[in-house]
């Protein structure tokens, strides 16, 4: 089956993954995927989990979650994320890491799929407090191309940690190029 996996998102769709995860190192961390366009960004990142034959789990909206849709998004590691205000999602989630042995969890920074000129900071601050690292990775629909860095451990510093995460994504085109993330 990886072999089809491999010849589809290579062969097929011409795309190509830059780097790994060191899985067996890093059991936990908090992956941002960068840039968030488009709907396409979804099944890219099922093609990198099973390329790199590693499970990554993803938060979502919980009103993603409603049948029929929501058995396919827990089935595929999907975590339903109520976005009431008022609650301290942080700690939520960083006790989700406490409570697992392994957990590598994906979050879009930029909150939604539409232009931002800066991230929300909640990853950040899950890393933090969940004292694990984070790893980045493009969504790169211009070259066709996902680059995952080495695992970063936020400092006390965050507006150096953010400058040097943007610069890590520096130039990448999502599939809706307009869209796309970038810091002059």
């Amino acid at each position: 089956m990886k072999r089809l996996w491999t010849f589809v998102y290579n062969k097929i769709l011409g795309w190509k993954i830059i780097g790994d995860f060191n899985a067996d190192a890093i059991k936990k961390c908090v992956v941002i995927a960068v840039p968030h366009t488009s709907w396409h960004d979804f099944y890219i990142g099922l093609f990198i989990r099973q390329l790199a034959n590693i499970k990554i789990s993803f938060l979502a909206k919980k009103e993603l979650f409603k049948w029929p849709l929501g058995l396919y998004f827990r089935k595929v590691g999907g975590i339903a994320l109520d976005r009431t205000p008022g609650q301290n999602k942080v700690e939520a989630i960083a006790e989700l890491f406490e409570k697992r042995d392994e957990l590598r969890l994906t979050i879009a920074p930029e909150g939604t799929r539409k232009k931002v000129t800066e991230w929300k900071t909640g990853f950040y601050h899950i890393a933090k407090t969940a004292k694990v690292p984070i790893i980045m990775i493009t969504f790169d629909f211009g070259k066709k191309q996902n680059v995952i860095s080495a695992p970063f451990y936020p400092t006390d510093d965050i507006e150096k940690d953010f400058e040097f995460m943007y610069s890590f994504f520096k130039g990448v085109k999502g599939k809706v190029p307009e869209y796309s993330f970038d810091v002059d």
